[in-house]
């Protein structure tokens, strides 16, 4: 199934509808009142996950900067092939099946926003999830902005995660959920380097 995923740094646009106040202190995304018992069971097991120990993770920094150099390029078939050395060593450093990155031109977009990228589980056996990400805007087909762009592939990463590391048969945009994101995020690009600046 896949798991449509919005801007990064919004509130999360979810086939559950947000409607009115969190029932649970720990929850700020309100849709969570309207999960069955099951599903907050599991979206309270994601919530308390808040950080993916990354082993070697400065080895995995040059791959980071050439991600940038691909996407700073606008060479869609470049950033794919970046994206998808990037993902194979998180993986590999992470013990995680393989997974298979297709970079799109414009995002595609409705009333709802902007698509930034898609994780979707293999529809027959043997074959590998596919993480789609889009590297220039809808309207105005701009390159995307680095930092945004590797939050999104590592956004879909961390959905990855919740099926093949944690597993967890659902992957909910919980607080936990972008709290692992970002701690792959400040672990791939510290604040004190220059890639931290870019």
């Amino acid at each position: 199934m896949p798991s449509r995923c919005p801007p990064v740094n919004t509130r999360p646009r979810l086939t559950v509808p947000a409607v009115g106040g969190s029932i649970h202190p720990r929850m700020p995304f309100a849709y969570f009142q309207r999960l069955s018992r099951r599903q907050q069971s599991i979206y309270l097991r994601s919530d308390k996950i808040t950080a993916v120990p990354l082993p070697g993770a400065a080895a995995l920094r040059p791959l980071v900067v050439e991600l940038g150099a691909a996407l700073e390029s606008g060479d869609r078939a470049l950033t794919e092939s970046a994206c998808q050395l990037l993902a194979g060593a998180l993986g590999r450093a992470l013990g995680l099946p393989t997974v298979r990155v297709t970079v799109l031109a414009a995002r595609p977009h409705a009333k709802w926003g902007e698509l930034h990228g898609l994780y979707e589980s293999p529809g027959r056996p043997g074959l590998p999830p596919t993480i789609t990400l889009w590297m220039r805007t809808a309207r105005q087909k701009r390159v995307v902005a680095f930092r945004t762009f590797l939050r999104t592939l590592l956004h879909e990463i961390c959905h990855h995660l919740d099926y093949h590391l944690y597993n967890l048969p659902d992957s909910y945009h919980t607080e936990g959920f972008y709290k692992r994101e970002s701690s792959l995020f400040h672990q791939l690009v510290p604040e004190d380097t220059d890639e931290g600046r870019r």
